[in-house]
């Protein structure tokens, strides 16, 4: 496509190679130019055209470049956007955007100052699962919602091999890992919080980090949201379960996309997204005389080229990207917020 926004990834992990150069590379609104690989050069196997550069400063200096994607290491996220934006380069950064709420206003102000937009990386809007459970919710066939409870669980009793996922620096831990998905799936459907009350945990072997927590949030008309992750969950119970009063909505983690990107499924491919049968969602209406009835919800297609259209729109005309500022800053809020006591 002409005017296609030249980007520059930062890494070639496990991130790069999963969530973000198949979208650039087959979205026709991005040309996936560069990457920075120090050590080993595998994303030109991958990518045969695209530029392999030693150092972030290297791939910063390349005047094409107009977007870079922070996928690097979470506690480095506030530290080498803020580089990118003051090259002149538009940023999408992954989560955590950054390690405190300073941080998250310090990286707004500089976006504003130096003309550039900053784009957070909140993929799990249109995980399949998700979808269903807001579709529903917005439905409004709940009646009056009053409990609605989102996990993220997984069971890894041994330490994570890479030595900067079991640091205690700002920014590391479960909170920080998949608390941003939860909490900003929330956001996305119900916004800012009116009180909010944190728990935390460390019960692996030998950890040095926070492998568990549960926030609850209450928002107005007494509707109570908690957001819960664990990583020795043996058993996980439905991640998404909403009462209202007229029925419920429980729905397991059932989004493909990385399983099939991890299998090299272009996004493009016609089953891209689609979960597997048997996986749907349990809606259980209450009728007259307290009658209960209980259907199958299948998902729609899960999709997170949508984020990508969304920064192509945001760039190339201006438009509102979903992933405001506010949320952010609320987002940023409750991660830092100390634990209950």
């Amino acid at each position: 496509m002409t005017n296609a926004i030249q980007t520059g990834l930062l890494a070639y992990g496990m991130s790069g190679r999963l969530f973000q150069a198949p979208f650039v590379a087959a979205h026709p609104g991005f040309q996936l130019r560069a990457v920075t690989e120090r050590h080993q050069k595998k994303a030109q196997h991958d990518y045969p055209d695209i530029i392999s550069y030693t150092s972030v400063e290297e791939l910063l200096q390349d005047p094409e470049i107009e977007l870079i994607i922070v996928n690097t290491p979470s506690y480095t996220h506030f530290d080498l956007a803020m580089q990118a934006l003051r090259a002149g380069k538009h940023v999408l950064v992954e989560k955590p955007l950054t390690a405190s709420l300073a941080e998250t206003q310090a990286l707004y102000q500089l976006s504003r100052e130096v003309g550039k937009q900053v784009f957070p990386y909140q993929n799990r809007r249109w995980d399949s699962d998700f979808l269903a459970v807001k579709q529903v919710i917005e439905s409004g066939q709940l009646g009056r919602l009053f409990e609605v409870n989102f996990r993220y669980d997984r069971y890894k009793s041994t330490l994570n091999p890479k030595p900067f996922k079991e640091h205690p620096v700002p920014g590391s831990g479960l909170p920080y890992d998949l608390g941003p998905h939860l909490i900003d799936q929330v956001i996305s459907l119900f916004g800012k919080p009116l009180k909010s009350h944190k728990a935390v945990g460390m019960y692996r072997a030998g950890t040095r980090i926070q492998d568990y927590f549960s926030i609850r949030l209450l928002y107005p008309d007494q509707l109570h949201v908690t957001v819960t992750s664990g990583l020795l969950v043996a058993q996980p119970v439905p991640a998404f379960v909403a009462h209202g009063t007229q029925g419920s909505f429980l729905k397991q983690r059932a989004d493909v996309q990385e399983a099939q990107l991890d299998k090299a499924l272009s996004p493009l491919a016609p089953s891209y997204g689609l979960e597997e049968a048997g996986m749907e969602g349990q809606l259980t209406l209450v009728g007259a005389n307290d009658a209960k009835t209980t259907t199958a919800v299948p998902s729609g297609k899960g999709d997170y080229m949508h984020l990508f259209e969304a920064v192509y729109q945001a760039i190339r005309n201006n438009a509102p990207y979903p992933i405001t500022e506010e949320h952010m800053l609320w987002q940023s809020a409750l991660l830092e917020q100390k634990a209950d006591e």
